[in-house]
Parts: structure tokens; C-alpha cells; sequence
């Protein structure tokens, strides 16, 4: 079990990809602390983790919050002790054009993605530091290329993409692992729970989920990258080909893009 005894904390474990890797590095051994801001989600994951006998702390939390974050690391270090991952992964979406966005949605999208990762990294770092461990970040290949109707959520990526990769160059001389990974299009709940430009939920994601890699493949790769110790991890070839083409032709790959998500259910564009 490559991660016996190793103590995880995830964001964001309560669904999709943050309650895959909850599974998949339980099943590897690992003592979790999960986190989530519904108390009952939060407890119904940590009961799945507890009928698969993984040790589990839930810690309700909101990822937005600077004193939950700190209290989420307190609290794990007195349960179990020490930290040696970190899983930044709770995370929003939104869908509006950004003349129609209130930007109170566009704050509360870089609230959760964006400062919500430099608090957990902030209140955890130094148990990590100590035990030479892993900070991981769950970005998204709009952390490379940016999306229309999307400019919370890609500045909110792009952000934590600029974060960690200036945090990784203070650490790597001091032992400690710092993977960001891109998932691409993944089947989770995300999209459902998007914000629309006032705030509210919109309910039905855009694209067919039946096509998408699942969280549990995500998450299967995720723990792979850990063991490994790797700097970076974009997964899917459709990620693979817009990291590129943005890197040699972003020109072309505007009208690409911008083709592309025209043509999703309800788009915004006029």
C-alpha cells in the first residue's frame, strides 16, 4: 500500500473528483481528513470511507474561509497528529459572459479556487515542510487556456497555476513535492452546480458527461502522479492538444475555442 499511514487532507471530498481521491488514496492506506461546507454530504462520504474501514476525520469547512482552512489544519494535526498531502481541491465554476456577470460571482469564485487553495496550502505547509510531503493542486486545463464565458473560473485556474508554481520553486530544496494537475473535461458535478452571471446555480451542465473521463479515473491517475512525485499532470488528449496549440498557435485556437463552446446546450453567445 503505497501510501500507508499517510495522513491526507482533501477539499472539496464530499463529491466528484475530491471524494475520488478520498477513495483512491484510502485504499492505499492513507488516514484522511476531508473536508465540505454540507454537513450532510460530508457526513455521507465519511460513512463510505468508514464501511471501507479507511480512517476518516470530516471537518465541516468552507474553502473560502481563511479561519475554516486554519481550523481544518488544527484540527487535523490533533486528530492524527501530522500532514504529508494536501489535496487542494473544492472548487466553483460559473457560465456567463463577463458584461452579464455580477461581480460578486466572479469574488466568489476566486474566493474558493483561488485564495481557498492559498489558505489550505498557507495553514498546512508548515506539517508538510516537516514531513517532506505533497501539496497537490486540482486546476484545470483553463489554468493554460482560457475559456469564453468562463473568466472567473480561468483567472481563478490561472492564478493557481502562477501560485503554486512559485511556491514549487521555494520548496523543491527543502523535500517537499508540489503536482499541479489539469484534469480536462471530467465527469463530476461541477457544471450542474456552475454559477450563472446572478449567483444561481444553473443546474444541468451543457455538455454530455457520458463522453467525459470519470472522477475515479482522475483520481486513479491523480495517486499515480503522487507516488511518482511529478511536477505536472494534464490528462485527456483534447487537454493535451489545447495546452499545446495555445503554447504555439493561440491565435487559431481563439476561433477554435470559441467555436467549440458556441455550440454547447443554452450558450451564452449572442
Amino acid at each position: 500500500m503505497k501510501f500507508k499511514d499517510k495522513v491526507v487532507v482533501i477539499t472539496g471530498a464530499t463529491s466528484g473528483i475530491g471524494e475520488a481521491c478520498a477513495l483512491a488514496f484510502g485504499s492505499e492506506g492513507a488516514k484522511l481528513a476531508i473536508t465540505g461546507r454540507n454537513a450532510v454530504k460530508l457526513e455521507q462520504t465519511a460513512e463510505i470511507l468508514r464501511s471501507k474501514h479507511i480512517p476518516v476525520l470530516p471537518i465541516l469547512a468552507n474553502a473560502s474561509s481563511e479561519e475554516d482552512n486554519q481550523r481544518m489544519a488544527q484540527e487535523t494535526l490533533a486528530h492524527y497528529g501530522s500532514i504529508d498531502i494536501l489535496v487542494n481541491n473544492a472548487g466553483i465554476s460559473m457560465r456567463a459572459l463577463f458584461e452579464d456577470v455580477d461581480l460578486e460571482v466572479f469574488k466568489q469564485v476566486m474566493d474558493t479556487n483561488f485564495w481557498g487553495t492559498v489558505y489550505a496550502t498557507k495553514y498546512c505547509l508548515p506539517a508538510i515542510l516537516a514531513s517532506k510531503g505533497s501539496i497537490i493542486g486540482i486546476s484545470s486545463i483553463n489554468g493554460y487556456r482560457g475559456t469564453p464565458a468562463r473568466t472567473a473560473y480561468t483567472a481563478s485556474k490561472y492564478a493557481m497555476n502562477g501560485f503554486f508554481e512559485s511556491l514549487r520553486t521555494e520548496v523543491m530544496k527543502r523535500g517537499v513535492h508540489v503536482l499541479v494537475v489539469a484534469p480536462g473535461f471530467t465527469a463530476s458535478n461541477i457544471r450542474n452546480i456552475a454559477l450563472n452571471a446572478d449567483g444561481k446555480s444553473q443546474g444541468e451542465s451543457p455538455r454530455d458527461e457520458s463522453k467525459m473521463m470519470t472522477s475515479a479515473q482522475v483520481a486513479g491517475y491523480i495517486l499515480h502522479a503522487t507516488s511518482k512525485r511529478k511536477r505536472d499532470l494534464v490528462l485527456t488528449t483534447q487537454g493535451k492538444l489545447a495546452v499545446f496549440l495555445n503554447k504555439w498557435i493561440p491565435g487559431i485556437l481563439d476561433g477554435i475555442v470559441y467555436k467549440q463552446m458556441a455550440k454547447e446546450k443554452d450558450s451564452p453567445f449572442r
